[in-house]
């Protein structure tokens, strides 16, 4: 049995997300650079390059990617060995978001769903605790801006519509979004399970390294397929044309009841934010 002090997961979550918020990774740069040298269109061209600058400014001078630093989305897998001591860690991960979107200057854009009344400080967080093996502690922290969570959708499909409609489905998404998430996206999908199950599975796989294709062969065949005509539908960086709408598609399933097929897609946008850290 490990003891880990709630003030450590206070101290990561803070510093996860005034990171997270001001930093895209490299993988998703790569991407941008690759995708900026075959793009077509001239205004995509441009798009994509102004996409870097402003990702690489905002890096430099620590500074938000976006305007939208989004909801504080929290994936925490806690070891079946370790013991929180001095308090509630749930707690001290809504006091890390706090903190973080305090001293970050972050919009905080979060609020009561039907008054509208905004809490002031980007709380309460989105945690997704799994129990695993061992005595540490692993936090995701992905700050979700809702231009792309908007676009988001769960398809409960027939078993009889197969991959064939998995794949229909994925990119009749994508089309239906349109510039509204900020393409070129990053497409996270969920096959299976129930329906929360299928959503958490969709926006799971967006903190996976982009690109980086699915372990499970047929799986990265669809993730190649689907990324190849959702580019084919000419959205375009921006919306404004060409064959860069997305950078990369996720995929992650479970099994699932006799019945039913449940597809969830979680669109990101190009500020393909997350940051991990174990303790």
């Amino acid at each position: 049995m490990r003891d880990i002090d709630v003030a450590r997961v206070e101290e990561t979550v803070c510093d996860l997300f005034l990171h997270a918020c001001c930093e895209i990774g490299e993988d998703v740069l790569s991407l941008l650079r690759q995708r900026m040298q075959t793009e077509e269109s001239p205004f995509g061209r441009e798009v994509l390059r102004q996409l870097i600058e402003n990702d690489q400014l905002a890096a430099k001078r620590q500074m938000p990617i976006c305007q939208d630093t989004g909801m504080a989305v929290i994936f925490m897998d806690v070891g079946q060995d370790v013991h929180f001591t001095g308090g509630d860690v749930n707690a001290a991960i809504e006091r890390g978001v706090r903190r973080a979107y305090k001293d970050g200057c972050f919009r905080a854009s979060v609020l009561t769903p039907l008054t509208r009344i905004n809490t002031r400080d980007n709380t309460p967080a989105i945690v997704h605790t799994r129990i695993v093996p061992g005595e540490s502690v692993t936090l995701t922290a992905a700050p979700k801006g809702f231009g792309s969570e908007n676009m988001s959708r769960l398809w409960m499909l027939t078993p009889a519509q197969g991959i064939e409609g998995v794949k229909s489905c994925t990119v009749e998404t994508v089309r239906m979004a349109g510039g509204n998430p900020c393409p070129p996206v990053v497409v996270g999908v969920g096959i299976g399970g129930t329906a929360e199950c299928a959503m958490l599975m969709a926006k799971h796989s967006l903190t996976r390294e982009c690109g980086t294709p699915s372990e499970d062969p047929m799986l990265a065949q669809m993730e190649a397929e689907m990324l190849e005509r959702i580019n084919d539908l000419g959205i375009g960086p921006q919306g404004l044309g060409g064959r860069t709408t997305a950078l990369a598609v996720h995929i992650e399933q479970m099994p699932t009841h006799i019945a039913g097929l449940p597809v969830a897609v979680n669109m990101q946008c190009h500020a393909a934010r997350h940051k991990t850290a174990t303790i």
